[in-house]
């Protein structure tokens, strides 16, 4: 599975990208705004620190809109991905962008139903949201499981990116359930690495190093 950072914040990207684990990032206007820069500079300045796909959103609410856009993101780098809102307008821009070979990323999905329009709109990408779903009583990786079944069942070449992520415990469930991208916020990625266990294992080590070392003198 692959694990994008879900930031607008260069500087908390590159930290975590220089870990080598880093696949891709996910960002939107919300994130940008917390980031307190220009969406193209941001943009441009993740794009030369991360390989893989970038999603960019813009704010548009008709598909003649989301297009032009789109093609603007989509010249800022090569691999820029179009963040695109689920809904008719949207899926409309998908299927026009992606006759442009301009890949796209369709946001805000909270069901099946969604997921397979998107996916036959020929979305590269499609993103739901478990933790929202979450929020409200409904369980968001059972969709996850729905999606990558349907999915499977008619080959469709839409990669499923497990969004709105709350916790590690997420990430692991996105895993086990063969989604191919969980993208995750900063300070859950940085939480993955660790484990009690694995501190105290360190620190016993480290104990047993030192006291060795005084018996030998």
């Amino acid at each position: 599975m692959k694990i994008f950072i879900d930031s607008a914040d260069p500087q908390k990207i590159g930290r975590l990208a220089a870990s080598g684990l880093v696949d891709g990032v996910t960002t939107n206007p919300t994130l940008m705004l917390k980031a307190g820069l220009r969406q193209k500079d941001a943009i441009t300045r993740i794009c030369r620190m991360i390989r893989g796909p970038v999603s960019v959103e813009g704010v548009g609410e008709t598909a003649e809109q989301m297009v032009k856009d789109g093609q603007e993101f989509a010249s800022w780098a090569k691999n820029v991905v179009v963040k695109i809102p689920m809904g008719q307008e949207g899926l409309k821009a998908v299927r026009a962008l992606n006759r442009k070979g301009i890949k796209t990323n369709v946001t805000l999905v909270f069901s099946v139903n969604q997921a397979l329009l998107a996916a036959k709109a020929g979305a590269t990408f499609v993103s739901p949201f478990v933790g929202r779903l979450d929020d409200i009583g409904e369980n968001g990786m059972k969709l996850v499981e729905e999606i990558m079944q349907v999915y499977r069942n008619y080959g469709f070449r839409t990669q499923v990116i497990v969004a709105s992520v709350r916790s590690e415990a997420h990430v692991a469930q996105a895993a086990k359930a063969g989604a191919h991208i969980a993208t995750v916020p900063p300070e859950i990625l940085e939480k993955m690495f660790l484990h009690p266990l694995t501190e105290k294992g360190i620190a016993k080590f480290k104990e047993d190093w030192d006291a060795a070392k005084k018996g030998q003198k």
